[in-house]
């Protein structure tokens, strides 16, 4: 078998184009090169390989080695690591759900700048799980990940300011924030958005982002594009 040392040395000498083509193969026969740059202690490697075994992708799935792999990887400094391993415990993917655990690693990885554990660490402040109910942290890091783009946390700012979660309540915000989400890509926020231009009268351009929160959300988002349709069909019937 080809040593981990060898390995690595043979990919120094690739070219990006080669490189792009080998890591570009089917997931089964780039898993044992993920692999072998995991095990040479890099660190982006290490959090693919993780998200690998945490999908079954191209290997068997392992989600207790996955945060393994997180987990050296977060004690290199690597921020999608400590997102990741937030993950696994506030899931429990491989290991016993420990929200306060997870807290910590979100925690470090949105004091860097992570959007996503800002996002989830959000979550955590919002519904009191492994920390002190917060609304008003909550809020601050659903607007710091909102404020990178992260079109999720968009939709929970304007949440948060439709519903005086954190911050007062703003309306006007709100629906900017639903809108800027529904451009985003999704599917909640094109819901709530939906909702405003509907309370606005504006029912065709309703109708549109209904049609797209349903075609890409889920079966609850689904069922509740399905009884707004109802319940206007009956009203104007």
């Amino acid at each position: 078998m080809t040593s981990v040392t060898s390995i690595a040395s043979l990919l120094g000498t690739m070219n990006a184009p080669r490189l792009r083509a080998l890591f570009s193969q089917p997931p089964d026969q780039a898993a044992p090169w993920v692999r072998a740059l995991a095990a040479e202690g890099v660190a982006p490697a290490q959090v693919c390989y993780g998200r690998m075994l945490l999908g079954g992708t191209g290997v068997d799935r392992d989600a207790a080695a996955a945060l393994r792999w997180f987990l050296r990887a977060a004690a290199l400094g690597d921020v999608d690591a400590m997102n990741m391993s937030g993950r696994c415990l506030d899931e429990g993917w491989g290991t016993p759900a420990d929200p306060a655990a997870a807290a910590e690693h979100y925690r470090h990885a949105a004091a860097a700048g992570h959007a996503w554990a800002q996002y989830n660490l959000g979550h955590l402040y919002l519904d009191g799980r492994g920390v002190i109910r917060d609304y008003a942290r909550a809020y601050a890091y659903y607007l710091s990940a909102a404020t990178q783009g992260h079109e999720r946390a968009m939709n929970l700012v304007g949440r948060c300011a439709e519903e005086g979660w954190g911050t007062q309540r703003d309306p006007a915000a709100a629906a900017q924030w639903y809108e800027r989400s529904a451009e985003g890509g999704y599917h909640r926020g094109q819901y709530n958005w939906a909702t405003v231009l509907l309370s606005a009268g504006r029912t065709r351009e309703a109708a549109m982002w209904l049609e797209r929160a349903s075609a890409g959300g889920t079966a609850g988002v689904r069922r509740a594009v399905e009884g707004i349709s109802c319940s206007y069909e009956s009203r104007n019937s």
